[in-house]
């Protein structure tokens, strides 16, 4: 069971048990606790509550989307980098296939480390990074990327086109590299646990708030259950997208293996 699922039942189960306890003790409350008065003060502040829980769940799920886009994007964007690195080196000539080896290997450590539930990328001699953790990998791919960088500073190009092809294959490397740190950044934004913290207490107190208000009937905890199990799902919803390499939204590595693949294909 994955994290975010797990997470999401206990939210489930914390909203359900805030209901359930002001249930529970509406029943033994004396006659004045329980007045019109009073009453609609709590529906004041459930109005009151919903409405800032609204706004930071709204922000949360705004930011986690945003993030995840944006995640999306810059690994189509550096998936073509890779491509047109490998294809500038490719026209460079023979002597730069330490350097393409090098980002055979690279490619191919990368999609084992951002999908390690998915088949390793076969026929190719690179570190397996499938059973580390994200941030332990990281060094590992940090060193192919410089073992890429120097088998392209070590080309001794003639004078003439095949200097300039060695100029522009430098260029390309150094907007892999640059993109690369932007895709680590990207994957350093997380989930603002402060206004979760602060969204699920404000959702407990109006739960408890539901029990206090409306008599323990079926159709009264028929509706708190199906309330506290779309709140869930919504919770689940942010924390998947907040992992853009797993779960149901995952970024699909296609592209990426796609990339791989045309670089492995000879040329006609």
């Amino acid at each position: 069971m994955s994290t975010e699922l797990v997470s999401a039942a206990v939210v489930f189960v914390l909203l359900s048990g805030s209901a359930a306890g002001s249930f529970l003790i509406r029943r033994v409350l004396p006659e004045q606790h329980r007045s019109r008065e009073t009453t609609e003060l709590m529906q004041i502040t459930i109005s009151l509550l919903a409405t800032f829980a609204a706004i930071v769940l709204g922000l949360l799920t705004a930011s986690v989307k945003q993030n995840y886009d944006k995640a999306a994007h810059d690994w189509g964007a550096y998936g073509f980098e890779l491509a047109a690195l490998d294809r500038c080196l490719s026209n460079y000539g023979p002597q730069a296939d330490a350097a393409r080896t090098a980002l055979h290997r690279y490619v191919a450590a990368a999609i084992a480390t951002n999908w390690p539930a998915e088949p390793n990328p076969a026929g190719l001699n690179y570190p397996d990074t499938s059973g580390m953790a994200r941030i332990d990998a990281t060094p590992v791919l940090t060193g192919l990327m410089e073992a890429i960088g120097n088998a392209i500073l070590s080309l001794t190009p003639s004078p003439g086109p095949q200097a300039e092809r060695a100029a522009t294959c430098r260029s390309r490397f150094g907007v892999v590299r640059d993109t690369r740190l932007g895709l680590l950044g990207d994957e350093e934004r997380g989930l603002f646990n402060p206004f979760y913290q602060i969204l699920l207490l404000w959702l407990m107190i109006i739960f408890a708030c539901f029990g206090l208000v409306a008599p323990p009937n079926g159709v009264a905890v028929l509706t708190v259950v199906l309330c506290a199990f779309s709140l869930s799902s919504v919770i689940f919803l942010i924390l998947d997208l907040g992992q853009p390499f797993g779960g149901l939204f995952g970024i699909s590595s296609t592209s990426m293996r796609a990339v791989l693949a045309t670089m492995l294909t000879p040329a006609q």
